[in-house]
């Protein structure tokens, strides 16, 4: 995760597309568990820009750093 402005942001390659809206798919799911939606962007097929921060407050809280947290956790399984 990187700091860029008032949010944090990271990308993350598969080895294909498949994998990559799998992936997707997952951080939809603990998004909606946790009541914190991060912007998401599929490119070049297999490449994947997980971007959040607060909207309420314009910047980042500490739910920004758990759902990254969380983030990892998903993508390291």
């Amino acid at each position: 995760w990187r700091l860029v402005g008032n949010r944090i942001e990271k990308d993350f390659k598969f080895k294909n597309f498949k994998q990559a809206m799998a992936f997707v798919n997952k951080v939809a799911d603990l998004a909606e568990e946790e009541g914190h939606h991060p912007d998401i962007q599929v490119y070049s097929w297999n490449k994947v820009k997980l971007m959040t921060y607060t909207h309420a407050i314009g910047g980042l809280s500490e739910n920004d750093f758990i759902l990254a947290a969380k983030i990892d956790t998903i993508k390291n399984n």
